[in-house]
């Protein structure tokens, strides 16, 4: 310390100046100490009432909680994922039957073809070779006629057997059947008189040409044919289409031929188109639990399209339950709860069984009564202020022999 500090201590009016002024601060501290800072009050929480949440009259969270009453219902909207495909009965795939290279292509898609028109035509050798089996069978079997005429005349004159009549009439009869075969086999694929090579791929539908999966030039082989191979022409009347859904298990009953469903589609909002069902499937799917169902829809405007996404959606008669908005059910592990308004500010957890799941709305067909207000809205807040309420309590709770524990300043407001 320095002298000039020492000196100033050591002044006794000084000295007690300064004692006086650490006794001031001192009191003035301790009289601050006293005084508690203003704060905002508590906001009252819910509490736990056996197996209700009670929450406080006013408490900000209620309003959060949108509510919507359970409905009895008579019948539901039952929907199922569609897709729209082509109508297989009016639909064929052009696969190459021989070898051999596109030498010209006579149609496109988009283009209206009829019965028989040729799309295009290849140059394939190998169809070629049996256009030349089917000439030699010609020649073969017009030979063998010509002989059996000769060895009738001659039994007739009695220079040869019956025998050599009726081997030369076998080979006759041989022959016409080989030219019957071979005339089947290049026939069956356009093909005319005489030997070109030229193989006509012809349409046996009228229709539209949708797909189109060759050039000019290109090498094609039969074994590029079947399942996962592109044909080389899709050609389809896309006037009337067919709707594929894959249906549950428990939609089998609401879904026989004749049945009328409703299609929406997400290129078309605020439409509905009609179709009806044609086919169910007879086995359900291991792995997935649905089954096949085919509709047909009318598509004289061909404003739909094959592979389009949509949704079908069939009206099923019901005997009991009631309807809920889907968001007023949480799974928990493996069951599906509900919260329940029984009054104002106060809800219960329900646990109930689904008959149909939608994507709106659920069908229950246990759990819940016509007329009780489910939580539709934020029903995941009100489970975990459940939950906090629950823990509070136990807190709370004194262990035997023991103290409940001392409430907090808060408590006692």
């Amino acid at each position: 310390m320095s002298d000039t500090n020492t000196s100033f201590l050591n002044t006794p009016t000084k000295r007690y100046s300064a004692i006086a002024a650490v006794i001031a601060l001192l009191v003035l501290g301790y009289s601050l100490s006293g005084q508690e800072a203003p704060h905002a009050a508590a906001t009252p929480q819910p509490i736990v009432q056996g197996q209700q949440l009670r929450f406080p009259a006013g408490h900000p969270q209620i309003a959060l909680l949108g509510t919507a009453p359970a409905v009895a219902a008579q019948s539901v909207t039952i929907e199922l994922p569609a897709r729209l495909v082509w109508n297989e009965e009016r639909t064929q795939r052009i696969y190459p039957a021989f070898a051999g290279r596109v030498a010209q292509l006579k149609a496109d898609i988009g283009q209206s073809v009829q019965v028989g028109q040729v799309l295009a035509t290849l140059a394939s050798p190998e169809f070629g070779a049996a256009q030349a089996d089917t000439a030699k069978a010609q020649v073969d079997a017009r030979m063998t006629e010509r002989n059996l005429v000769r060895q009738r005349e001659l039994f007739e004159a009695g220079i040869v057997s019956r025998k050599d009549l009726e081997l030369a009439e076998a080979e006759a009869a041989r022959a016409q059947a080989e030219v019957a075969r071979a005339q089947a086999r290049t026939s069956l694929y356009g093909a005319s008189t005489g030997v070109n090579q030229q193989l006509g791929l012809a349409s046996s539908v009228r229709g539209v040409v949708v797909e189109r999966n060759l050039s000019a030039g290109q090498e094609v082989r039969p074994d590029q044919s079947g399942p996962g191979n592109p044909a080389l022409f899709v050609v389809s009347d896309p006037s009337v289409l067919w709707v594929q859904i894959d249906a549950h298990e428990s939609d089998v009953a609401s879904l026989k031929p004749g049945t009328s469903i409703s299609l929406s589609l997400p290129n078309f909002p605020g439409q509905n188109f009609q179709a009806k069902i044609a086919a169910t499937g007879d086995f359900i799917d291991s792995t997935t639990r649905t089954i096949k169902v085919r509709a047909v829809i009318d598509n004289a405007q061909r404003q739909l399209k094959a592979e389009m996404l949509g949704t079908a959606r069939i009206e099923r008669k019901l005997a009991a339950g009631v309807l809920v908005p889907a968001s007023a059910v949480q799974l928990r592990g493996t069951e599906q709860w509900a919260y329940v308004q029984t009054e104002p500010g106060v809800f219960e957890p329900r646990q109930v069984k689904l008959g149909y799941e939608g994507l709106q709305e659920v069908l229950v067909v246990q759990g819940l009564q016509a007329g009780d207000l489910v939580v539709k809205e934020n029903g995941l807040l009100l489970a975990r202020e459940f939950r906090n309420a629950q823990d509070h309590a136990m807190q709370q709770t004194p262990a035997p022999g023991q103290q409940a524990p001392a409430p907090t300043t808060a408590e006692k407001k």
